[in-house]
């Protein structure tokens, strides 16, 4: 009798004895996979999967996170960060918000009646209270910017979040960025910009993650958001939006060999912007960037906004929810966009006409597009509907992409894609 109950409790063991989660395998010292984007390139891309054992961390608040990135080193390391890190605190673990870091006698009432633009015009904004915000600025950003140096791998353990924070990375290479919830960057200290876009507009500091002169980067698997303070909650002053949030994931400065993939961009605005200016002619032949298997959720723009680069957008899902819908592909100066098998999902007031958007670009490659279920081509009806603001794009983008993984159908990828990007979802 006593065998028969340990046969069956060992019974009832196996069946709770499930296999491990994705989320408990351990995948930091995975590497990017042959041919898998620009980022597998040459040598590829094996961020700190070298690292000694010295120089593995586990991270639970932004003390520790900050002593494993080490200032940017080019030490071969990986960080695992574990639980919610939350970058607005103070070296004893105590949470800071922006009245902790205005200084010099900031205050945005303040601010505002200095430079009221029927009061003070479209200069740009000097004087003791744009010092008092530029020496406010200096103080959160001594918090909320962690710098990413070569060789290194950050992974988010089970559930791990990362927020308030800005990954850079400045002029690093062989960096991987995985598995991880990055959300809220957010700007105390947005400076008015009388000049911008005719109306003025307000800008803010701070990209979730930036790359800037970097090269053979992978992110995968991660899910970057405003979660906590949307913009769309935000007043309006000046007659604009108080933005509080940059780009998601801007790639610019020259960066080059980077794959993003599975990964999902959610309530956003600016989602990503490859290449920051017109003028900056030496990114030409740089910017080479891969996106697979991603999906942008409720973004308004750049999904991405592509200046100069070889930029491959394959296998992606796009849901375009948002009442300020403006455009998800930016076509831009010298941009050599090679689209393939997305899929877009909108609600009627958004057109395909509205998908695309040029200034000043002259190709766009696009093959196998599915819109809210049907087969367009984007090039043809952005042509047909181009106001006449832009030149008509070619089909012709110079280059024809070699590294990359399967391509599957528009609708197949559109599957896949609502199952398996964000953190947390490494199979």
């Amino acid at each position: 009798m006593r065998l028969r109950h340990i046969a069956l409790a060992a019974g009832m063991v196996g069946m709770f004895c499930l296999p491990a989660h994705a989320d408990d395998r351990d995948i930091s010292r995975d590497t990017l996979p042959a041919t898998d984007g620009w980022a597998s390139a040459g040598e590829g891309t094996t961020g700190g999967s070298a690292a000694d054992a010295a120089h593995v961390y586990t991270v639970t608040d932004r003390a520790e996170l900050v002593r494993a990135l080490d200032g940017g080193s080019a030490i071969p390391k990986i960080i695992r960060i574990a639980g919610t890190v939350d970058a607005n605190t103070d070296d004893d673990g105590d949470h800071l918000d922006c009245a902790d870091y205005a200084t010099d006698g900031y205050g945005l009432k303040k601010y505002l009646a200095a430079y009221d633009p029927r009061t003070w015009g479209a200069a740009k904004p000097s004087g003791p209270q744009e010092e008092a915000r530029q020496a406010s600025a200096k103080k959160q950003a001594e918090r909320v910017e962690l710098l990413v140096g070569s060789n290194t791998t950050i992974v988010g353990l089970k559930g791990a979040v990362l927020k308030g924070g800005s990954l850079q990375a400045r002029n690093a290479t062989n960096v991987i960025i995985r598995n991880l919830d990055l959300r809220d960057a957010y700007d105390c200290f947005p400076v008015w910009q009388p000049n911008t876009g005719g109306l003025g507009d307000w800008k803010t500091a701070y990209d979730t993650i930036w790359l800037t002169g970097s090269t053979h980067v992978w992110v995968d698997h991660v899910t970057l958001s405003d979660k906590g303070h949307p913009d769309a909650d935000e007043p309006t002053y000046f007659a604009r939006n108080y933005l509080r949030h940059d780009g998601l994931l801007d790639i610019t400065n020259g960066s080059d060999l980077v794959t993003v993939s599975w990964s999902k961009f959610a309530d956003h605005d600016k989602a990503m912007l490859i290449g920051n200016s017109d003028s900056a002619t030496g990114d030409r032949g740089r910017l080479r960037v891969t996106l697979h298997h991603n999906q942008f959720e409720s973004v308004v723009q750049r999904a991405p906004r592509v200046r100069f680069g070889q930029v491959h957008l394959y296998n992606n899902r796009y849901i375009a929810k948002n009442d300020d819908y403006r455009y998800s592909l930016g076509i831009s100066t010298e941009s050599a966009v090679h689209a393939e098998n997305n899929a877009f999902h909108t609600p009627g007031h958004i057109e395909a006409a509205d998908l695309v958007k040029s200034w000043n670009g002259s190709a766009l490659h696009q093959t196998g597009t599915l819109f809210n279920g049907y087969p367009v081509d984007l090039l043809a009806i952005y042509n047909a509907y181009n106001s006449g603001s832009e030149r008509d794009l070619t089909a012709d983008v110079g280059w024809t992409p070699t590294l990359h993984t399967k391509i599957d159908s528009a609708e197949a990828a559109d599957r896949a894609v609502a199952r398996g990007a964000g953190a947390g979802r490494i199979p």
